[in-house]
């Protein structure tokens, strides 16, 4: 492994957190939206990462010497509406969104997970910014061996 597949390693990684936050935060700034565009309230997204640079068996021997010169690390593969969790049924009549029984939908969005899932991107993001860092300072004490002083 050269030190430039830790660079690249390290840089998807904080690509990928950041994204994650983006979404996150869209989470929590739409988790009283009861009505989209389509008249629809809004859906928790959630993110999906895989690995950076895998290939079909087929496509792996064809491209065998891109398949060097590809980044390592982690993407972002999906991002999907959370369709497993129930969505939040609200007795309020008097909402303009409240169905004829007087119920309102609201989005599947709970601020506690997303507080959590959010303190998790944060903290991937910063060991990735460390390691990312301690790279960089390998790669300068490299540079400066064999220059005696």
């Amino acid at each position: 492994m050269s030190l430039f597949t830790s660079f690249d390693i390290n840089g998807s990684g904080l690509t990928a957190q950041r994204f994650r936050m983006d979404i996150i935060s869209e989470n929590i700034a739409n988790a009283n939206t009861t009505r989209d565009e389509d008249g629809d309230p809004y859906v928790r997204k959630v993110v999906t990462f895989s690995e950076k640079g895998t290939q079909t068996p087929f496509s792996k021997i064809l491209n065998q010497r891109l398949d060097n010169y590809s980044g390592k690390g982690v993407k972002v593969t999906t991002v999907q509406e959370d369709t497993k969790t129930q969505m939040n049924i609200v007795y309020d009549p008097s909402h303009p969104d409240a169905d004829e029984d007087g119920y309102v939908t609201y989005p599947n969005v709970n601020i506690v997970t997303e507080m959590t899932n959010l303190i998790d991107a944060s903290n991937a993001y910063q060991a990735n910014a460390t390691a990312f860092n301690a790279s960089k300072q390998i790669a300068q004490m490299g540079l400066t061996m064999g220059q005696g002083g």
